[in-house]
């Protein structure tokens, strides 16, 4: 009874248009009072508490330091490097939109910010130069996917502090898929840019190169300061992500020069805003996991699983497919706090690495941000360009089959996530 409740509350609340946290809270809220006689006092006292903890301080910080450089004039000088590199081949603006998303990736943290940041400056453009627009919307919401798979990822800071594993290993691990979807989408873009005959823009240059890389040189050192911090024990991830909004700052302000201090009110209400809304997000996704639990869906879903098959492989497969209709329909730091309880002991108990399984479940749920019929990156360029869905979608679907082989890639090779964070990592 108390499951029909919370899903029915939730898809019936989602269907009004309500946001995600909102649907979360609302269906826990309604499951506790209506068919649990518990108090709702209980709904703030647990959505407080999966919020108070030290690791989920990186996220305002993040958020920050994605802030202070997407204002900072660090988009535009992306572009520039990423056009200097790939510009020249054939199709070469969409090959731009995916080396400057892996680059954006590693400074915003977030897939929406990265399709965001980079449609806003390249559609435009692409249409400029004889692209077809349905097809430049659907090559910046692929190229965004990689938001939250390269460090520093929000949704991977939120896993691991939902299933006890280091962010730092995280982080390591999520470059190697990181870099694969980009360039996996990169290659998938030059095939369709020579068979419609999109030509490259510029010619290949040593000194642009040289130049470009300069002048972008301060924004690419940030994800190494992170890192190399992480691992040479200068600070914690937490601190990391305050050292990272601190740089951010100092960057825009002094180096680029691009951000001014009349500027700053708006990008720290911008960052607070956002930071609002994830840890909603995560506070209300807690509540509804909770309820779960206490109706012990966590081990039913176990023992189902458990009779369906031993053999890891199977079940990493069956996880596959959850994730990904998952990720279609709602966030993917609420999918996070949702599923893990659930389906990392089912992982544990098969001798899968929880390492391993974090990273995987953040490549599915990137990709579930341009899987149809809902997908979070589409509804992004659809309010950039004002296409329907529908015509993006059509786009879309060969990144999106090169990306489903690359998850199946990643899921048979494991070492592609645990080869860095074992050879770097603690």
């Amino acid at each position: 009874m108390i499951l029909w409740v919370v899903f029915g509350g939730f898809l019936l609340v989602l269907a009004t248009g309500a946001p995600i946290g909102i649907a979360l809270g609302a269906s826990a809220a309604v499951a506790l009072y209506a068919i649990m006689d518990i108090p709702l006092i209980v709904v703030a006292q647990r959505m407080f508490t999966s919020v108070d903890s030290f690791s989920f301080i990186a996220v305002p910080f993040f958020m920050l330091a994605g802030a202070f450089m997407s204002h900072g004039g660090v988009t535009r000088r992306l572009l520039s490097f990423a056009h200097s590199l790939v510009g020249a081949l054939a199709g070469g603006l969409a090959l731009v939109v995916g080396v400057a998303g892996m680059f954006f990736a590693a400074i915003s943290g977030s897939s929406a910010a990265t399709t965001a940041a980079i449609g806003t400056a390249m559609i435009d453009e692409m249409e400029k130069r004889g692209y077809h627009k349905d097809f430049a919307a659907a090559v910046v919401a692929a190229g965004g996917t990689v938001g939250i798979v390269i460090p520093p990822s929000i949704t991977m800071v939120v896993y691991g502090a939902i299933a006890s594993v280091s962010i730092g290993d995280m982080f390591l691990g999520g470059f190697l898929p990181g870099a694969f979807m980009g360039v996996s989408m990169c290659l998938v873009s030059y095939f369709i840019a020579k068979k419609r005959g999109y030509e490259g823009v510029g010619s290949l240059s040593f000194s642009n190169i040289v130049r470009s890389f300069r002048e972008c040189f301060w924004a690419l050192l940030m994800p190494v300061i992170i890192i190399g911090g992480i691992y040479g024990g200068i600070f914690t991830p937490t601190e990391a992500a305050a050292v990272a909004a601190v740089y951010g700052l100092f960057i825009g302000l002094f180096v680029y020069r691009e951000l001014r201090i009349s500027d700053l009110p708006k990008v720290l209400l911008d960052a607070a805003v956002s930071t609002t809304m994830i840890m909603f997000v995560v506070g209300g996704a807690n509540l509804f996991g909770w309820i779960l639990t206490n109706a012990q869906v966590p081990h039913r879903l176990g023992l189902y699983f458990t009779t369906l098959t031993s053999n890891p492989l199977v079940f990493l497969m069956l996880v596959n497919v959850l994730l990904l209709f998952v990720g279609t329909l709602i966030n993917a730091s609420a999918a996070v706090v949702i599923l893990t309880p659930i389906l990392l002991p089912v992982a544990l108990s098969m001798g899968i690495d929880p390492l391993f399984f974090g990273v995987m479940t953040v490549v599915n749920l990137a990709i579930g941000c341009i899987t149809p019929p809902v997908g979070l990156d589409l509804f992004v360029v659809s309010a950039i360009t004002k296409i329907p869905i529908e015509k993006v979608t059509r786009e879309v679907m060969p990144y999106l089959g090169v990306l489903l082989l690359d998850l199946l890639l990643i899921t048979y090779f494991q070492d592609i996530i645990l080869v860095i964070p074992r050879t770097f990592g603690g």
